[in-house]
């Protein structure tokens, strides 16, 4: 709850927890909430932003390149952040040295501001399987997990106008989607542009579903079942024992 709300949380009861989660909406603000400033005031302009992550250097640089280019076509105020992935410190740390250097976009510089980023993720989802709560009654924990997870496996990009967010997407539907722009720009007029290329994006989704992966330290309460994100079968389970060779990774981190 600390990680989440800070002490908006006090007295930290499961009844104020519950009345917490209530009150959310799956918003970019409850993302980024506490973490850069910068982002913040995005949102506060009611820009378009493309918050990506993710360790491929050429995925994310046809990737950016191809956001500036359908934003340009549709005169439209795009930012754009990379806030790493979850897993792969170092990769994440060169990846971000490559950014800065060709400047390709905006990144988060402090390492400890990519790990609060997936540490408050995680614990969004800690919460929400401590509370009981369904997966099939609960979108926004489907949207919490499918981030968890593409942040573990390959590139995302999440769009949002402001703080409403449009799309939440895999690196194999992100980027065909805007490569697609011709075929869906003529509802950009109608649907506004995070409309149709969500229309468009979804389209694409439905046909390929990224694979789903979720590790748990044996610290939590782990649940029974899991439904995955992307479609509605239970998932696997598995026991794994992981090592990722970091002396500098945190203690008790999912990942």
């Amino acid at each position: 709850m600390m990680w989440i709300w800070g002490s908006t949380a006090f007295p930290f009861t499961s009844l104020r927890e519950e009345a917490l989660w209530r009150e959310e909406t799956w918003r970019l603000d409850l993302l980024v909430d506490g973490i850069d400033p910068t982002v913040l005031t995005w949102i506060k302009e009611e820009k378009y932003i493309f918050l990506y992550g993710g360790d491929d250097i050429e995925w994310i640089r046809r990737f950016v390149n191809s956001a500036r280019s359908v934003a340009s076509a549709s005169r439209i105020p795009l930012e754009m952040v990379y806030v790493g992935k979850s897993n792969k410190r170092e990769q994440v740390k060169k990846v971000t040295g490559i950014i800065n250097a060709e400047k390709l976009s905006y990144a988060w510089q402090d390492q400890a501001m990519v790990w609060f980023f997936w540490s408050r993720l995680e614990s969004m989802l800690f919460s929400k399987i401590q509370l009981g709560r369904g997966d099939d009654q609960d979108p926004m924990l489907q949207q919490i997990k499918k981030l968890l997870s593409y942040g573990r496996e390959g590139g995302w990009a999440v769009l949002s106008r402001g703080s409403n967010i449009a799309v939440n997407g895999h690196s194999s539907t992100v980027l065909p989607a805007l490569g697609g722009y011709e075929e869906w720009k003529i509802n950009v007029a109608e649907q506004g542009f995070d409309g149709a290329f969500k229309e468009y994006h979804d389209k694409l989704h439905d046909a390929a579903h990224p694979c789903c992966r979720f590790e748990f330290p044996n610290t939590i309460r782990i649940p029974e079942n899991m439904r995955c994100p992307e479609c509605p079968r239970l998932m696997e389970k598995y026991t794994a024992f992981l090592c990722c060779h970091d002396e500098q990774g945190i203690p008790g981190s999912l990942f």
